[in-house]
Formats: structure tokens, C-alpha cells, sequence
């Protein structure tokens, strides 16, 4: 399926189907593109809406999870979605719960998947050889269990990105306010039903991450998910959206049957 992008106001967005809201949210290095096989298999039942986030865009937006967060909150506003789930990737997932923190009241629920928030060991707080291929390629791989899911393209395209300095500079500042950002001490406010789907192989947020995830939100499930990495929508499809559709069957019984 070909991604179609829209651009509305300040926003460009994918948007797909109808029914029960769902807001897929991207991490550092993601796309939109990353969620492809969440929109093929949910759009039939859900409006599955993935905005955009300004992570290197010359924008008005502050590099930091409190601002994009807060754009989260503009296009809530813009799309006129009362309350919906949201699904955040890595800092995707950091961008959900500060967002959550602020408006619960328009949260059904939450899925993190390889969620920062708690901790995370990414590029590191600088790109050193970032104009050698081979040690970008060796990076991109990381984020996997297995290698080849780091294609040709998604290796270009990071290091498309690392070698703009001013797109290398807002990521920096981002990876950095993410790290000072710790939620540990607020999560217990999250009272609304969390799904947890992690990597048992995740090397960016291991697995001790995801438990200490799940003994701090109130109201949390976690399930692993094998040969797997940092971002499991991507790398075992099937298996993460079968998780997935058996959470949101619980929060939206109705949908299941649309």
C-alpha cells in the first residue's frame, strides 16, 4: 500500500478509514510510513490517523518532547477527535504519555511499543563518522533483531538525515530533552488502559524497560514479542497486530464487528 500524505494547515498526516480514532506517533529516526501494516490491517474498523512530527523540519515547534507533544495537542484540535488511542514508537511512545499527562481526558487509551520515557540507548548524544555509511548502517541495523529488516532505503534515509546539519542538530536537542525528561515519578497518573508491546530483543529499550513500564502504570498489560527489536510494528507485523487488535477489541467491542 502506497502511504498517501496529506497537508492540511500546519499538518501533514496520513489519514485512513473510519470509526474509533487511533494516532500512531513516530519515533526519532521513524516515518509514517513505518506504521504501514497497523493502517492496511485497522483502517477497515478505525479512522487511523499518523501525523507528521516537526522532528527536522524548520518549524516554529521547539525541539523537545514537551513541544511535540504539544503539536499532538493542535492537531487533536484540528482534526476535531474528541478522545482516541494513541500508539507511540519510541519517542513516539515519550511524546504519548506527556501528552496523556496534559489531556488525559482525550485519551481511550494507550500501546507503547520500544517507548522512551524511562530509558533508552540510542544514538548516543552525538553521531561520530556520521558521513561513513558503514557505521550508519551498522546503527540502523541495531535497532533490529534481525539486519535485513534495516533495508537499503531506510539506511539512506537516516543517513540522509544525520548528514543535514541542521536536521542533526534538532535531533540532538530532542535525543537530549528526552533523556532529561524522565517519567517515572508521574506515570501512576496514566489511569487509562496501557498495552505494552516490546521486543524481547530490543536493544534501544531492553526488556527490563518494558517491566519497569509495567510495574509504574496503574493499569498496564505487557506482552514480549520474540525475535524482535526496537520497533516491533515493523519487524513482526502479524504478531503485532494480532497483540494489538486483542487489546483493542477490549476498548472498542463494537469496532471488532464493523
Amino acid at each position: 500500500m502506497e502511504i498517501k500524505v496529506k497537508r492540511e494547515g500546519d499538518y501533514s498526516f496520513v489519514e485512513e478509514g473510519e470509526g474509533p480514532p487511533l494516532i500512531l506517533l513516530h519515533g526519532l529516526f521513524g516515518a509514517l510510513s513505518n506504521w504501514r501494516d497497523v493502517v492496511l490491517k485497522f483502517r477497515s474498523r478505525y479512522r487511523v490517523l499518523i501525523p507528521m512530527l516537526p522532528i527536522y523540519e524548520k518549524t516554529g515547534v521547539k525541539p523537545s518532547v514537551s513541544a511535540l507533544a504539544e503539536f499532538v495537542k493542535g492537531f487533536v484540535d484540528f482534526k476535531q477527535i474528541q478522545r482516541a488511542t494513541f500508539l507511540g514508537n519510541s519517542l513516539g511512545g515519550h511524546v504519548a504519555q506527556l501528552y496523556a499527562l496534559d489531556h488525559l481526558e482525550t485519551v481511550e487509551a494507550l500501546v507503547l511499543t520500544g517507548s522512551s520515557g524511562l530509558f533508552e540507548s540510542g544514538m548516543g548524544s552525538t553521531f561520530p563518522r556520521r558521513g561513513n555509511y558503514t557505521y550508519i548502517k551498522e546503527r540502523v541495523q541495531y535497532t533490529f533483531y534481525s539486519p535485513d529488516t534495516a533495508t537499503n532505503e531506510l539506511i539512506d534515509e537516516v543517513f540522509d538525515i544525520v548528514n543535514d546539519n541542521y536536521k542533526t542538530l534538532r535531533i540532538l536537542k530532542i535525543a537530549r530533552a528526552a533523556q532529561r525528561q524522565n517519567l517515572r515519578e508521574k506515570l501512576d497518573a496514566l489511569k487509562v488502559p496501557v498495552l505494552l508491546v516490546w521486543g524481547l530483543n530490543d536493544n534501544i529499550t531492553p526488556a527490563h524497560v518494558a517491566h519497569e513500564f509495567h510495574k509504574l502504570l496503574p493499569n498496564s498489560t505487557l506482552r514480549f514479542i520474540d525475535h524482535c527489536g526496537h520497533a516491533a510494528m515493523m519487524e513482526q507485523p502479524e504478531r503485532f497486530n494480532e497483540v494489538l487488535e486483542e487489546f483493542l477489541n477490549k476498548i472498542h467491542p463494537l469496532a471488532k464487528t464493523a
